[in-house]
Parts: structure tokens; C-alpha cells; sequence
């Protein structure tokens, strides 16, 4: 059986060589179950240009590689297995200021990041549409 994201995984390695679809890209995001590091009763995450970026990880081999950095001691990082669309769906739009998602972001050559914009989260959050509801170009 695959791990949750492998075949997100796969794609991700894909647009990184410059094949593949980006909507097959986000479809699959949506599709798999992500593990999410927490910090207490939070998903873990961080600003980075103006943008909050949860970080979510393919497998806990990804997983495990962020925690040899973060993590205190031989201490266990605590996650929450979620699904992709519930990510950018339910919690991006609840955290009140732009946020996207960081994939894999501990692995080389592997990471992905989906950023807030139309097509990945809801438009009302997203920060390339304009007030009136129009995408900007």
C-alpha cells in the first residue's frame, strides 16, 4: 500500500522537471492526506513574504527529515494527518490573513509550495482577486 501523498509526491517531481499538469498538481493536493506538524492544538507554520505557510509533508520520511531540524531532542513531532482540500479549504480561510501551503519543504529537490492564490484556495482569500471579485492579471 502507498504512503498518503506518494503519488503527490510523484507529481511534485514532475512540475519540478517541468512536465506534467499544475491542475493535476493542485487535484492531487486536494486528493491526498497531508501530516502536519502541530504545536500544541496549532498547525505548524510560518511568514514568509507577506504569506503564512503551513507546512505539510507526503510521508513521514518528509516528515521525519523537517523534524531532525526542528523537532527538541529525541523528542516525537506531534501531527495531524489531514486532507489537502480541508487544508486550503476550511483552515487557510480561518487563519484571517494570507496563507498557503509549504510542501515537503525538508526535502531536496521535493518541495512544493501552493501559494494562496484563485485555483488553489477559496477566491475570497485568495490575494490575486481584486475588491470588486475580478482576478487580477
Amino acid at each position: 500500500m502507498d504512503q498518503p501523498g506518494t503519488v503527490l509526491a510523484e507529481r511534485i517531481g514532475d512540475r519540478r522537471r517541468g512536465v506534467g499538469d499544475p491542475r493535476a498538481l493542485v487535484g492531487e493536493m486536494r486528493r491526498s492526506i497531508l501530516l502536519v506538524p502541530t504545536v500544541g492544538e496549532r498547525l505548524w507554520s510560518a511568514r514568509l513574504g507577506g504569506v503564512r505557510w503551513i507546512y505539510a509533508f507526503t510521508d513521514e520520511a518528509a516528515l521525519a527529515r523537517f523534524a531532525l531540524h526542528h523537532a527538541s531532542g529525541d523528542q516525537a513531532m506531534d501531527y495531524a494527518a489531514l486532507l489537502g482540500a480541508r487544508i486550503v479549504d476550511e483552515i487557510v480561510p480561518s487563519l484571517g490573513e494570507p496563507a498557503g501551503l509549504a510542501v515537503d519543504v525538508a526535502t531536496e529537490d521535493g518541495s512544493m509550495f501552493f501559494p494562496p492564490v484563485v485555483g488553489i484556495v477559496p477566491e475570497a482569500v485568495a490575494v490575486d482577486v481584486g475588491e470588486a471579485g475580478e482576478e487580477r492579471s
